[in-house]
């Protein structure tokens, strides 16, 4: 499908990452079809949207005028059948290969032939989640960065059925957002996740071994490295237990246990400690 052709766009899962895509293709000009198996979820999305929009009003990205209009474009459903409508689809549940599968196998089966659909997971191979649908060479990856709206790089993943047009009309799209595509081919954790892991990883056991607290870890990390955000704070916005999700897709992909999630990471999962999202993690919010 070319470039000009797309004007619907389906986001499949609401929560941090689908909310945030939705965000960049609906300020964009897309109508977005933005699909959820929870109500709830939709309509804490579209709260977020709106406040995430505010801010963008403060810092005059935008205008008062622009934000209804751009909420407008946004329809929430929980109906799999509306995604027909769409022109591309790109799925955001959490990051667990059965769901992701599940999903995804769903929206093949209502998206009309030659639609692209892209997976904006963070280290699950591309080219396995292709093989469960029909359209494999429509088949793409689109790991967005979190937040959405603020990030610029968009990795984009080209499985081993990956065409050439769905690859180049995907890198064209992501510049049609303002975002920055970078191309990538599929290997377990993609670049992104197989260099940060290991730092947050490696950052975990120092904590564990008692070589320095989470605010030294971060200290250092930050007044040396010149990093923006501690590698522990980081897990923490990112999710301990994506972290841990991930450290395993690494771990099993390359078969090298120098990826074995620290047992602290496990253990602060265990106890329900995700980071933000849950109010605490290596720190409390």
């Amino acid at each position: 499908m070319s470039i000009d052709a797309i004007k619907t766009v389906a986001v499949l899962g609401a929560g941090t990452m689908g909310n945030g895509i939705a965000h960049v293709f609906a300020k964009s000009g897309y109508k977005v079809i933005l699909r959820d198996v929870d109500q709830k979820h939709l309509d804490r999305a579209l709260d977020t949207v709106g406040k995430n929009l505010d801010r963008e009003i403060k810092k005059a990205k935008i205008t008062e005028a622009d934000k209804p209009l751009i909420l407008q474009r946004i329809f929430c459903t929980t109906d799999i059948n509306d995604l027909a409508a769409a022109d591309i689809a790109i799925e955001a549940v959490p990051e667990q290969r059965e769901l992701k599968e599940r999903v995804l196998k769903e929206a093949d089966a209502v998206l009309r032939p030659g639609v692209i659909l892209a997976s904006n997971t963070s280290s699950i191979s591309i080219t396995a989640l292709a093989a469960k649908t029909t359209r494999a060479e429509n088949f793409i990856g689109m790991h967005f960065m979190n937040p959405v709206p603020m990030m610029v790089l968009v990795e984009v993943i080209r499985g081993l059925q990956t065409s050439e047009e769905t690859f180049s009309t995907t890198m064209e799209l992501c510049k049609k957002l303002g975002k920055n595509p970078v191309a990538v081919n599929d290997a377990p954790g993609f670049v992104s996740n197989r260099v940060l892991m290991p730092l947050i990883n490696e950052a975990a056991y120092a904590v564990m071994e008692g070589v320095a607290t989470p605010e030294s870890v971060d200290a250092v990390m930050k007044m040396g490295m010149n990093h923006p955000m501690g590698p522990l704070e980081l897990a923490d916005f990112i999710g301990l237990d994506v972290c841990v999700d991930i450290l395993n897709v690494l771990q099993n992909g390359l078969g090298d246990p120098k990826y074995r999630a620290c047992p602290l990471l496990k253990k602060y999962v265990a106890a329900g400690w995700l980071g933000r999202k849950s109010g605490r993690g290596f720190y409390k919010y």
